[in-house]
């Protein structure tokens, strides 16, 4: 199985995380939210090779960091992956969104001189703009849109243009986003915890708790878990094997 978007450094302790992460042996997606954490990332997951670090800015801190493009830029060939990057227009941080948007354009764009990039991003509160800023760059790789909380509308046209959606175990605690779920693709989802933000039981989510979303997929696509596992194997062999899509 896969955790496609988890915060290993950031977690409170580091070698529960790593132990997860090895002993489970999932696929896991370190996301970084600034790109001077890109190589203490890699470094504290180099021992695990069932992990990927990936390039990130996150939205929030994008006001703050936008000195760190320039780094963004010179490390953006050493990963395939991106993240997390996108918009937040909620509370707080939509009176930067138009700095936002210059970052995560100049992502995008910077991500179009490569032809196997996969990026995952948060679009809280402004789904509409960041799908006009995928549309706008169709070569900056594969999107997978993480915990995405969308109307129908927005989820038909980001499956449109090729987005990818992960699902963690604290959607399925929401009905608003169990609706979202419901209206995904199938051959497009994917799992995700983003722990330590995400709790399971009041805890950090931890890669292994993806069992839970699997579960309620299973309930939800009227499968056996075996079958929702194969799903979800041939939905990330698919995105892996994916170039400039």
């Amino acid at each position: 199985m896969m955790d496609l978007h988890c915060h290993v450094d950031l977690y409170p302790d580091h070698s529960e995380i790593l132990s997860d992460i090895e002993n489970s042996g999932y696929y896991v997606l370190s996301v970084t939210t600034v790109p001077s954490a890109f190589n203490g990332t890699a470094h504290l997951t180099k021992n695990l090779s069932n992990c990927r670090t990936a390039l990130g800015l996150h939205p929030q801190l994008a006001h703050q960091r936008v000195n760190e493009l320039s780094l963004f830029d010179s490390l953006c060939g050493v990963t395939r992956y991106i993240g997390e990057v996108g918009l937040d227009g909620s509370r707080g941080y939509a009176e930067h969104i138009e700095i936002q948007k210059l970052v995560f354009e100049h992502i995008l764009s910077k991500c179009c001189e490569f032809d196997d990039k996969i990026l995952t991003i948060h679009s809280l509160n402004a789904v509409d703009e960041v799908l006009a800023l995928l549309r706008k760059y169709p070569n900056c790789g594969t999107s997978i849109l993480h915990w995405l909380l969308a109307t129908k509308k927005q989820v038909n046209r980001a499956a449109g243009l090729g987005c990818y959606f992960s699902v963690g175990p604290a959607m399925i605690n929401s009905a608003r986003a169990r609706k979202v779920i419901s209206w995904l693709p199938k051959n497009r989802v994917l799992l995700e915890t983003d722990g330590p933000f995400a709790k399971t039981d009041g805890k950090p989510a931890l890669p292994s708790d993806v069992v839970l979303v699997i579960e309620f997929l299973s309930e939800l696509w009227g499968e056996t878990i075996d079958q929702v596992q194969d799903d979800l194997k041939l939905t990330l062999k698919n995105l892996l094997s994916n170039k400039n899509a």
